[in-house]
């Protein structure tokens, strides 16, 4: 059984002290295999031209992949971890904000396969697709427990 979504607020609260936290990225909403978020386009993700860095938005796509991954599985007995990823940068992007879009392609038992959209939130512009595998996981028994 899949425990229910957790709220944004809490999904933002696993965010803390990650990644994602130091980039900027906030989660903004929740659908039925679906997650979006959005991450600035400032000194923190930006590469030496003052564009947006290609590594930050696959750290803005596999997050957002991860996050929808996990919301699918029972969270005590699963986990879901990335076994590969795939970006294309379509267009440059120096300022504001950019959008991820994830959504799930492909829920299995012990796979999922999430496509991550990134667009510019100004413009609207595409600036990046994005792909990713999970696996699905057993997580370990709990001191106590057995198998």
């Amino acid at each position: 059984m899949i425990p229910p979504a957790p709220t944004l607020a809490q999904l933002n609260a696993w965010c803390r002290n990650t990644m994602g936290e130091h980039l900027g990225m906030e989660l903004t909403e929740i659908g039925d295999k679906l997650l979006v978020g959005r991450m600035p386009v400032d000194h923190r993700t930006h590469q030496p031209m003052g564009l947006l860095h290609g590594g930050a938005s696959v750290a803005l796509a596999e997050t957002l992949g991860s996050i929808g991954a996990a919301l699918q599985v029972d969270r005590t007995k699963k986990a879901c971890v990335g076994l590969e990823i795939n970006a294309n940068h379509l267009k440059g992007v120096r300022s504001g904000y950019v959008v991820g879009r994830a959504v799930a392609l492909h829920v299995g038992r012990t796979t999922q396969v999430w496509e991550i959209r990134i667009t510019h939130e100004e413009t609207e512009a595409l600036v990046c697709v994005s792909r990713i595998t999970m696996a699905v996981i057993d997580l370990p028994p709990r001191a106590g427990e057995t198998a």
